[in-house]
């Protein structure tokens, strides 16, 4: 199979066309299809803190319909869920300008998203296993021993990562580097913690290059192992990136 997988777009559209066009898909029906057949990848986190939310899920919602993209839900999906499953959610960390978006929207236009979304998110693999199991695309990765496991442990690993319960100076978890050490021979490509570059070890690769924190737009491309990226729009906020030692 030959798939291109995109980080992170946390409503950042303008970049998800722009890094379409690049690696040659074309929008001539209003999304974007390969002429050789390539289909599209998504790690999650599709909304949120981005100026074009919407607009994204509508197009990935397409996407996944018509069988030309393979999508797998990240936190930030699962909480846009829970919210309009009307769930006592809190509406911050970049949901509210998803749920502005979603506000300013005429009720017949905020049924037709909710719907979009919501059969989106409830139809999505928690992770997806391609190519005989050669390649996995998992939101925030997977342990070795996770592969083939759905239980709440395994949710929680894949949605928020290999987390301990303890939280940084800065609010944000403290995560151990679970890539470091894996051992399979599936390629995991993930995102949800955002990099400088991407970062590729032990038959992982993280594609969150922070395109949201004005980094860049990254996509992975299998089996090429090529990376492809485009500049982020938006401001740039270093103290969101994370080093690994």
């Amino acid at each position: 199979m030959k798939i291109d997988i995109i980080g992170d777009i946390h409503g950042c559209y303008a970049e998800f066309v722009k890094l379409t066009k690049q690696l040659g898909y074309e929008w001539g029906m209003g999304i974007p299809v390969h002429p050789n057949g390539r289909k599209l990848g998504f790690v999650g986190d599709l909304t949120d803190r981005g100026p074009q939310s919407l607009q994204t899920i509508e197009t990935v919602y397409s996407l996944v319909m018509e069988n030309l993209a393979y999508y797998v839900p990240g936190n930030h999906c699962n909480k846009l869920y829970r919210f309009f499953l009307g769930r006592n959610v809190q509406i911050t960390h970049g949901l509210e300008t998803t749920v502005a978006e979603y506000r300013a929207l005429p009720p017949n236009d905020r049924a037709i998203i909710r719907q979009k979304f919501m059969k989106l998110y409830a139809t999505a693999p928690l992770y997806a296993r391609l190519d005989n199991g050669r390649l996995i695309i998992a939101h925030a990765g997977i342990r070795q021993d996770y592969i083939g496991r759905t239980d709440k442990k395994v949710q929680t690993f894949v949605l928020y990562g290999d987390i301990t319960g303890k939280t940084n100076p800065d609010g944000t978890p403290v995560r151990r580097d679970w890539a470091k050490h894996y051992k399979g021979k599936a390629w995991i490509v993930y995102g949800h913690t955002p990099v400088k570059q991407p970062r590729m070890i032990n038959h992982t690769i993280n594609i969150d290059t922070g395109c949201v924190f004005g980094g860049a737009l990254t996509a992975f491309r299998y089996p090429e192992m090529e990376i492809v990226s485009v500049p982020s729009s938006m401001p740039y906020v270093p103290e969101k990136f994370r080093t690994f030692d």
